[in-house]
């Protein structure tokens, strides 16, 4: 996994996000039930893609769920049962990555997460001040799936956000507008995304006060947000940087693709020369997995 390749890609759109699980049909429940994804497929088969000998060949039973035009795949390993979520993760540790989950309304979307042995991470919707231009009136919900990821439930303002997320609907869950992690640094992250892999920085905020700590369950929370898109829109990633409390714990050096802190984006990339040929997988700077499918 050298990411030292000076290479010009496209990156054309992100295909899926990979969560591994503990336990797959509660997943499956929670997501369906809960955040209201559809099954499309839920297949068992061999793990033949990462970076460990010890896992390659592996048993692997993988559910592949959509909600509106984005995609998730819960896995989970059913011969070699990984390290859970550490207890005591926090958004600033740099191995934390959420899913950006669009609701039509927040209101009603938080009286129906409410129904459910949720664990929040956000005191309750907070909405961002309008001091802040570049994500003013934005609300925003941080709580845990049964394995601790990470998720955030967002509404948009009708000037905010892509074109879909305001049309006319009678789905409360509309669709996932981006993952979002936790970096040791934007110009190096910037590098990796931007530079290397060809996406466009699409915005971007410095979010702070009493909001952020609110919405992130952290004091005096400070970040630095950088808005990536692909070549073809939809499902992006934001960068966060968080300047206060500063960077949390790295990302472990032996993570497997079995541990449940694993995530994984599945990126299309259109190749400008000879370096991708197959599906291959990186880490980006601060440890984070993208398994580059070429076109």
């Amino acid at each position: 996994m050298d990411n030292g390749i000076q290479s010009s890609l496209e990156a054309q759109r992100i295909q899926a996000i990979g969560l591994t699980v503990d336990d797959l049909d509660r997943s499956i429940n929670f997501y369906t039930q809960v955040l209201r994804f559809e099954i499309i497929s839920d297949i068992t088969g061999d793990e033949s893609s990462h970076r460990s000998e010890s896992l390659r060949h592996t048993c692997v039973r993988t559910a592949t769920l959509k909600l509106g035009d984005e995609t998730i795949r819960l896995m989970q390993y059913l011969d070699h049962r990984g390290e859970p979520m550490p207890q005591d993760s926090q958004s600033n540790d740099l191995w934390f990555q959420h899913l950006a989950i669009v609701v039509s309304d927040m209101d009603r979307a938080y009286a129906h997460l409410q129904s459910f042995p949720i664990e929040p991470i956000s005191t309750a919707p907070q909405t961002i001040p309008p001091g802040n231009k570049e994500a003013a009136y934005i609300q925003a919900y941080k709580f845990r799936d049964p394995d601790r990821h990470p998720l955030e439930l967002i509404c948009f303002p009708s000037d905010k956000g892509q074109a879909k997320w305001h049309q006319k609907s009678d789905k409360l869950f509309l669709g996932i507008d981006h993952t979002a992690i936790a970096i040791a640094n934007t110009e190096q992250s910037l590098q990796f995304y931007r530079d290397f892999l060809g996406m466009q920085v699409d915005g971007g905020s410095f979010n702070w006060r009493e909001t952020q700590a609110r919405m992130d369950g952290i004091p005096d929370a400070k970040v630095r947000i950088t808005s990536l898109k692909t070549a073809r829109g939809g499902l992006g990633i934001e960068l966060l940087d968080y300047i206060n409390p500063g960077k949390g714990r790295p990302i472990p050096s032996d993570l497997h693709s079995n541990d449940i802190a694993y995530v994984q984006v599945e990126l299309i990339v259109k190749k400008t020369d000879r370096t991708v040929e197959r599906s291959g997988l990186l880490c980006d700077p601060t440890g984070h997995f993208i398994l580059l499918i070429p076109e």
